[in-house]
């Protein structure tokens, strides 16, 4: 087992599988600050709650754990409710939870996510076209994207979540 420490100072075990492997931001700590620089111009024009939605959703594409506690917590501390958290994973039989626009976000997250499902579907495409005007689109393609490359260094490096705070990193 290997062990860290959670923020209450107390000693966390982990199976050697789940133990973090890197604290790359520390090694890398360039391209960590250019990802915060790309994260704020993401943001910028999207609405906090539908933007927490679309980090959420692709976080638990990717099976990034860290990801998906830190922004379920910003997600709440920004007043979403937890019930369309808890949903978000099941979207498409939840719809009544979300509005159009928030739908055709998360279908577009979702396309743009599964790449490896084939290039982004045209209707997907349009979808999310008809509900965000062009310079909005644009800072939501970039925010899938930039959650997206998140995602993999949480997920390469095991980051481990349970000790983020909302706003932490802001």
């Amino acid at each position: 087992m290997s062990t860290a420490e959670n923020t209450a100072q107390e000693p966390v075990e982990y199976a050697p599988e789940h133990a973090p492997r890197l604290q790359w931001a520390k090694h890398a700590p360039e391209v960590y600050r250019a990802m915060i620089r790309l994260e704020t111009a993401a943001r910028q024009g999207l609405d906090p709650k539908l933007y927490e939605l679309v980090k959420i959703r692709a976080s638990q594409l990717n099976h990034c754990a860290f990801c998906l506690d830190m922004h379920t917590k910003d997600a709440l501390a920004a007043g979403e409710s937890v019930e369309r958290i808890v949903q978000l994973s099941a979207w498409e039989e939840s719809r009544h939870f979300y509005t159009e626009k928030e739908l055709a976000a998360i279908g577009l997250t979702e396309a743009i996510t599964v790449l490896t499902d084939g290039f982004v579907p045209d209707e997907v495409y349009e979808k999310a076209a008809e509900q965000f005007e062009e310079a909005e689109l644009a800072q939501l393609i970039a925010a899938i994207t930039v959650i997206n490359a998140w995602n993999r260094f949480g997920v390469t490096t095991r980051m481990t979540p349970g000790h983020y705070q909302p706003g932490q990193y802001k």
